[in-house]
């Protein structure tokens, strides 16, 4: 029988910086602006802080999940273009749904070691601009027969292979791993606590880039840019973490009759990109964010997607070597409630060390982005606190888990 899942291990692989935009709540001031501007602004953002000219770029990688523009197919090839990547560098769209970051980061590992020197990774996502759509009237409209638009950011949580919308699926979990409201809800109210402490000390300052209106230039080509509302000079903080109590939370009414999912203790829904670039270890003039060991995706039954990170970090850890113990820091999606607590109930994790700075229940979930973050926000702990390992892991719809693990190149025994 073949071994279950894709494991990679990469041996001279780097993540020399990342970044990231504010995340920014559904409708709000991020609501009219491309992804592709967003993912423009961190992949320059992301080579001005690395001190690096866009010129070594030899490969660009870039992800979103939504049709959110007209021009959406172009993403990946004009997020090169005008962050200054040469011309003659190509730019592939990877797309693995909510693990599509650490895909990027997955892709651009293998490319060097087939003989790439610097990839330029960036997921960008507007949540806001998802399109109310239909697809079967290009031929037209019968007599009294024009229905059948419908709003893709919500069919697009619905899975009809089971027959279940995303949060029924982490219901599933939550009878199977026997997790009360209750339990659901302190879970959720511990990311909004995480999330506003780290936000008052300052801490995610360091890896955001403040937005305003500008515009990007590319000699020869039309400018682009970012266009905030006129009474919004800036957006530089995260917009959802939120001052909330266990009582409040359980006013809300759960999504599925008798359930534990709300949507106070489920993912939010925001705008936002990140960026990171990937180089040879060796190769490099200044030090690491991060040494990129491996990666691991598996498949599970799509009606328990949710549970994907545990088959996922069980792979990685049985074919690194490594036993859990090792690992001292987790940053797991939280894609809902119920879902992350089963996988850390799964694994019998130790909760002080996962999503110590809040996760995406106060933060929120840009699809194509949150892998990024959730790697950035992971090497950022590991180098604070000199902790060597760390995995980044997400549940995939559809039924898929991937983890990634990071190494501290900072770390000391001493």
């Amino acid at each position: 029988m073949k071994p279950s899942g894709q494991y990679c291990a990469f041996s001279d692989a780097a993540i020399v910086e990342a970044v990231r935009t504010p995340w920014v709540d559904l409708g709000g001031e991020l609501a009219q602006v491309s992804p592709i501007d967003l993912g423009i602004k961190v992949g320059r953002e992301v080579l001005a802080r690395a001190g690096l000219d866009a010129q070594a770029v030899d490969s660009v990688l870039a992800g979103s999940m939504a049709q959110s523009s007209f021009d959406a197919y172009m993403l990946p090839r004009h997020i090169g273009l005008y962050s200054g990547v040469p011309q003659q560098v190509p730019a592939l769209a990877v797309q693995r749904i909510c693990a599509t970051g650490f895909e990027l980061l997955h892709q651009a590992a293998r490319q060097l070691s087939e003989g790439m020197e610097l990839a330029l990774c960036v997921g960008a996502e507007s949540m806001s601009r998802n399109p109310i759509a239909a697809y079967t009237h290009r031929g037209g409209f019968r007599l009294g027969a024009a229905v059948g638009f419908k709003d893709f950011l919500w069919e697009a949580l619905y899975d009809p292979a089971p027959g279940l919308d995303m949060i029924a699926t982490a219901e599933n979990l939550a009878k199977r791993y026997d997790l009360s409201r209750e339990a659901v809800d302190a879970f959720a109210l511990n990311s909004h606590q995480r999330a506003l402490s780290a936000q008052a000390s300052g801490w995610f300052e360091d890896e955001i880039v403040t937005l305003r209106t500008e515009q990007f230039e590319l000699s020869g080509y039309q400018p682009r840019g970012i266009s905030l509302s006129r009474r919004c000079e800036a957006v530089s903080r995260d917009s959802h973490p939120r001052s909330t109590d266990s009582v409040a939370l359980a006013r809300l009414v759960p999504i599925h009759e008798q359930g534990v999912q709300t949507a106070g203790n489920s993912c939010a829904v925001v705008d936002g990109a990140a960026a990171a670039l990937v180089a040879r270890t060796s190769s490099l003039q200044r030090p690491a964010l991060a040494h990129l060991l491996a990666s691991a995706v598996v498949g599970v039954a799509p009606q328990v997607m949710g549970i994907g990170p545990v088959p996922a970090i069980q792979l990685l850890l049985q074919r690194s070597g490594l036993a859990l113990g090792d690992i001292g820091r987790f940053e797991i999606n939280e894609a809902q409630g119920a879902q992350v607590l089963a996988v850390a109930r799964a694994l019998e994790l130790d909760t002080q060390i996962l999503n110590c700075r809040g996760g995406s229940i106060a933060l929120g979930h840009p699809l194509a982005a949150t892998g990024l973050r959730l790697v950035l926000t992971l090497a950022r702990q590991l180098r604070e606190h000199n902790v060597r390992y760390g995995i980044a892991a997400a549940c995939v719809g559809g039924g898929q888990g991937m983890a990634v693990l990071i190494e501290n190149p900072h770390f000391s025994t001493n």
